[in-house]
């Protein structure tokens, strides 16, 4: 099944390519200005920003329909997104934001983890606006943020770095391009 977003509609269709001589597509209302997005850790829930809104909406596909549109910080970037266990909250995903330097989780387990579930649980202050990617790894402890678009150099060039084990701590701030030593100009992180 492909999950295609319309941009600018709002509108997210579920394309059922089983038999490719008759398609079946579900379309569903999302959020206006749909971008980029991943699926949470189960492979069962497609959370998609949608950057003028200022909302994620989240696609079950096992479904075909809705589960929920979170609203979160402005303009959310969240490339794929990352999915990982918050110590307090369980499961979630998370994703930047270029217009501000807030990080949202949502919590992302209807069953066990039921109240947090489609809400944003907890958001972390980020180095600054201008965030693309963020990321981290099942093996990892490491959540990493950057800021490309951040128009400080010292920011853009750089990447926040949190424990994921103790989000509360805040960042470590590592100078990617200082350490380079590519020399002057601008470099992108």
């Amino acid at each position: 099944e492909f999950v295609i977003n319309a941009k600018e509609t709002g509108k997210i269709l579920m394309v059922n390519y089983e038999d490719i001589n008759n398609l079946k597509t579900t379309t569903l209302d999302g959020a206006k200005f749909l971008h980029d997005g991943g699926f949470d850790s189960t492979g069962r829930y497609f959370l998609v920003a949608a950057n003028a809104s200022n909302k994620i909406a989240v696609v079950d596909t096992k479904e075909d329909k809705m589960a929920a549109i979170v609203n979160v910080g402005k303009t959310p970037h969240p490339g794929r997104g990352a999915n990982f266990v918050d110590p307090k909250f369980g499961p979630v995903w998370a994703t930047g934001h270029l217009g501000d330097d807030s990080i949202s989780l949502i919590g992302t387990d209807p069953v066990k983890h039921k109240a947090q579930a489609w809400k944003v649980v907890r958001t972390l202050k980020g180095q600054g606006g201008g965030s693309l990617f963020i990321k981290t790894h099942p093996k990892s402890h490491n959540l990493w943020v950057d800021t490309a678009l951040n128009p400080d150099p010292k920011v853009s060039q750089s990447v926040a770095v949190y424990d994921i084990n103790n989000l509360d701590k805040g960042f470590v701030m590592l100078p990617i391009a200082e350490w380079s030593g590519l020399g002057e100009g601008a470099k992108r992180v």
